[in-house]
């Protein structure tokens, strides 16, 4: 029993410059969706194809640092050449290559194991262009999911519409004001203010980032942890969501108990559709969600841990 202890602290140790975590993309939208990855050092694929219904998991190695996101309204040849309506990377072909999204884009960033932990946000800075939730696997510390998974395209102020109502511009790109933008004179927390604009974005998705420096109420961490990204993530149904989910706090967005109180009014369905986002979203991201733990043997400790390193390596 000793010796065993002594192999699962070994790899224990050994684990620390050898970790690495799993980011799973899930697409539950009506139609395909083709992820972008931007991020140092590269995966497996910058850009790829991802069905309806189907998923794709990627190894990345303590250190890594990037962003995910999807592209939609794509059109790829037999060779891969091609483009997309929104979120295109430029790059002409299935693969990003490097380049990063071209806004409007609903982007999920991570890095991964700075002083030993995991910092990630989704950002709607550069705009939105479809749904877009991160949980979480695993992982000790706070650990909350995080994420916008209310229709923005829908309640977008007409002068950010993409045309064809497929995408939402932030401020910063349909104006290009240093207020906006968080530049300039504007560049620093304490000159860099919410915007009316902002606002709605907030309102809407309140975990997620809605303007440079949105920091306090956007950014989370973890350690030790797996990721799924999921878009179009499906909500539970109003009544059940309504019966079971604890109401947020947050007096400035749609998920409070009054703005739920109402939805039972006149208001429309779509502002109904936003409280219920709010809320479910923020249930998740205060710890309501909670995870089965079950207790392991030293056994099935040690067993664990040699095959994290095995897979880990296989796939770096």
């Amino acid at each position: 029993m000793a010796s065993l202890f002594f192999i699962s602290l070994t790899f224990l140790s050994f684990l620390k410059g050898a970790t690495c975590a799993t980011f799973t993309l899930i697409n539950k939208c009506d139609y395909t969706v083709w992820p972008g990855i931007l991020g140092s050092p590269k995966l497996d694929s910058t850009g790829f194809e991802l069905p309806k219904g189907s998923s794709r998991s990627f190894q990345a190695p303590t250190g890594w640092s990037g962003r995910f996101w999807g592209r939609t309204g794509c059109t790829f040849d037999t060779s891969g050449h091609g483009s997309c309506s929104t979120a295109d990377c430029g790059s002409s072909q299935l693969e990003c290559n490097g380049n990063s999204a071209a806004p409007p884009a609903t982007l999920a960033e991570f890095t991964l194991g700075s002083g030993s932990q995991d910092f990630y946000d989704v950002s709607l800075v550069d705009g939105y262009n479809l749904p877009m939730l991160v949980e979480v696997n695993g992982g000790s510390g706070e650990c909350a999911s995080t994420g916008c998974v209310a229709d923005l395209n829908r309640k977008c102020p007409t002068e950010l519409r993409v045309e064809g109502g497929g995408a939402c511009r932030s401020a910063c790109e349909a104006f290009g004001n240093p207020e906006y933008c968080c530049s300039g004179a504007y560049s620093s927390p304490s000159t860099c203010k919410p915007s009316t604009y902002s606002q709605v974005f907030k309102s809407a998705c309140p975990k997620s980032y809605s303007y440079a420096f949105d920091d306090a109420s956007s950014t989370f961490t973890c350690t030790g942890a797996d990721y799924t990204i999921t878009f179009c993530p499906s909500l539970p149904s109003l009544k059940s969501a309504s019966d079971s989910s604890p109401k947020t706090t947050d007096q400035t967005g749609p998920g409070t108990e009054e703005g739920l109180a109402g939805s039972t009014n006149s208001e429309s369905g779509e502002v109904e559709e936003a409280a219920l986002a709010s809320s479910w979203l923020a249930s998740l991201a205060t710890g309501a969600s909670t995870r089965t733990h079950h207790p392991f043997s030293l056994v099935q400790l040690a067993l664990v841990l040699a095959t994290s390193l095995i897979l880990c390596y296989i796939h770096l």
